[in-house]
């Protein structure tokens, strides 16, 4: 019996990288599919309908960052940036692009392998065929009721909590920036307004974390902006 196996995309030119990107995934049973720019790279996607891609931003034909964007457009499929650009603003313009995770080169092929299952059972929890429940250590957020538990008690959240918890949690293993944060909880007038986020999600971990200076599920990606761990 053949097993249909999820297909990755990787756009890279640099051939090396892409080799070792393509065998680690291999190695762990992804049917792997390579593009070297651009412009091949919306080709493949297209044509290829890939589960998830690995998009390096460094492109001999353009910006990575317009790939995910063009993406973006017409598909939902997860996107793990691949780059040697380490500073704050080219991750943010990544993110705040579609893509759902950055990995600075180099890395490791277990640490990549990680990022893609996290994206990959992300994708799989979002699929809309149960309960709207979300479950993590022992709280119960009832999607349906607008309803926050711990055990069998009722957690009293904000509406700007109630928010913030949502959109995070809906989202499991994606880096959301403080301006997408920013955009859902607040609205489009407070994209300059970290300092919201900042001080509502300290509030909200006091009150889900078991223990708030060390968070286990709502988790801050530095100069960045927060990522939800199941």
């Amino acid at each position: 019996m053949n097993e249909l196996r999820q297909r990755v995309l990787v756009v890279e030119d640099e051939a090396e990288i892409r080799r070792f990107v393509r065998l680690a995934l291999e190695s762990a049973g992804y049917e792997t599919h390579e593009a070297e720019g651009l412009q091949r790279g919306l080709i493949e996607a297209a044509t290829r309908r890939p589960d998830l891609l690995v998009v390096d931003l460094g492109l001999p034909d353009g910006d990575g960052v317009e790939l995910i964007r063009e993406l973006r457009s017409w598909s939902a499929a997860p996107v793990i940036v691949l780059s040697a650009r380490t500073g704050e603003d080219d991750k943010i313009a990544a993110l705040d692009a579609g893509a759902d995770d950055y990995l600075v080169k180099p890395f490791g092929a277990g640490e990549l392998l990680a990022r893609v299952r996290a994206q990959l059972r992300r994708q799989t929890l979002q699929t809309p065929d149960g309960e709207p429940v979300i479950r993590f250590g022992d709280i119960c957020i009832d999607l349906a009721r607008r309803r926050v538990q711990r055990g069998d008690e009722d957690l009293h959240l904000t509406p700007i909590e109630y928010k913030l918890l949502t959109c995070l949690a809906s989202q499991p293993d994606r880096v959301i920036t403080h301006q997408q944060l920013l955009k859902a909880v607040w609205g489009p007038g407070h994209a300059e307004d970290t300092h919201y986020v900042r001080v509502h999600m300290a509030n909200l971990r006091k009150k889900v974390e078991a223990q708030p200076s060390m968070p286990a599920h709502l988790l801050t990606e530095a100069g960045i902006g927060y990522r939800f761990r199941g």
